[in-house]
């Protein structure tokens, strides 16, 4: 079993309250754990109005399953038109690391 996680850095457009914050990250957080069947949360930066950190993880029998779902977690990310991918760590866990 493989383990995989991701943590996204995102600045976000045009926002001025953590109401508006909310209603942008609320459905990016909802779409991908609806397309991808992960884990995903708002892990950080939660008092800024404009950043926002995005965690994700996953977990899948082979190293390169968890390697493409977080692929595609990044690339829809990157695609959102409201927000501009800053950075993004990833660590993946194998069952010998624990």
């Amino acid at each position: 079993m493989f383990t995989g996680t991701l943590t996204a850095d995102l600045l976000l457009g045009d926002v001025h309250s953590l109401k508006g914050k909310r209603a942008i990250v609320r459905p990016i957080v909802a779409e991908l754990r609806r397309r991808f069947a992960v884990a995903a949360a708002e892990v950080g930066d939660q008092d800024l109005h404009r950043r926002v950190q995005v965690g994700v993880a996953t977990v899948a029998g082979e190293a390169a399953q968890v390697t493409d779902v977080l692929d595609a977690c990044e690339r829809l990310l990157a695609d959102r038109p409201e927000v501009t991918l800053l950075s993004t760590h990833r660590q993946l866990f194998g069952d010998e690391d624990q």
